[in-house]
């Protein structure tokens, strides 16, 4: 697989700490003179930017008078948590924070796909993965933590008593399911518009790429928002109680 300039520059200055976390969790590197993989730099890259935009924006911040970026992240703030609202109602504050960090991880992996000699993180399967096991333990957290060991485990039973035999096992396996499927469609999406995007700007140098960018820039925001929405759906599923 074709080396990202910025996996390169990862692997000359700092393939020593790469080799030593991978060693220390038991996953030590193929080639330990280039542990860094394109997805693990390009993850990091997200990371590095996610951190320093609150760094330069927090000085800028200003309730009389915003400016385009605070707006904008505001904007995204109050559109999750209307969205959190709808979806799992009162008490959906305090879940909003892994939502919203979600939603923008996964939006700014996803864009980063569309600047030239860089690539999305999620069009490698082990960054949806990632993000769909942090959703699948952090709702049932949820779940328990709202319901108690035992409540949480009535979700599973289904509404008749007299059906739970049969419910309970084929809850459990929609739910170990639901962070392979999570996993499957952010991948899927982003690793095919990745490709159609690079096969058309190789027949088709002029306009038609384009056009197929600004769908790839729309699959990449609904992707973000799919993924995000349908982690509201679980704990809101987890979290609500009998009598509502």
């Amino acid at each position: 697989m074709h080396e990202l300039w910025f996996t390169a520059l990862m692997n000359q200055y700092l393939a020593g700490p790469a080799n030593a976390l991978l060693n220390a969790v038991g996953q030590p590197a193929a080639n330990p003179a280039k542990p860094w993989t394109n997805y693990m730099a390009m993850e990091i890259l997200v990371l590095a930017f996610l951190v320093l935009i609150p760094l330069i924006l927090r000085p800028m911040i200003s309730v009389k008078k915003p400016g385009t970026l605070q707006q904008f992240f505001e904007l995204i703030f109050e559109a999750i948590r209307g969205q959190a609202h709808d979806v799992i109602g009162h008490g959906s504050d305090k879940y909003i924070y892994l939502f919203l960090t979600l939603f923008v991880f996964i939006l700014t992996s996803n864009l980063l796909g569309m600047i030239p000699t860089f690539e999305a993180p999620t069009m490698y399967p082990a960054v949806p993965l990632g993000c769909a096991l942090i959703t699948f333990f952090y709702y049932n957290w949820a779940g328990i933590t709202e319901q108690g060991i035992i409540g949480h485990l009535k979700h599973f039973a289904g509404p008749m008593w007299w059906l739970a035999w049969f419910m309970f096992p084929l809850e459990i396996i929609s739910h170990l399911i639901r962070p392979m499927s999570l996993t499957i469609r952010l991948y899927a999406n982003m690793f095919a518009g990745e490709e159609v995007t690079l096969s058309f700007l190789a027949l088709v140098p002029l306009v038609v790429p384009v056009l197929v960018m600004l769908l790839h820039f729309f699959v990449s925001i609904l992707q973000a928002f799919i993924f995000t929405v349908l982690t509201m759906v679980y704990v809101g599923g987890v979290v609500a109680h009998e009598d509502h």
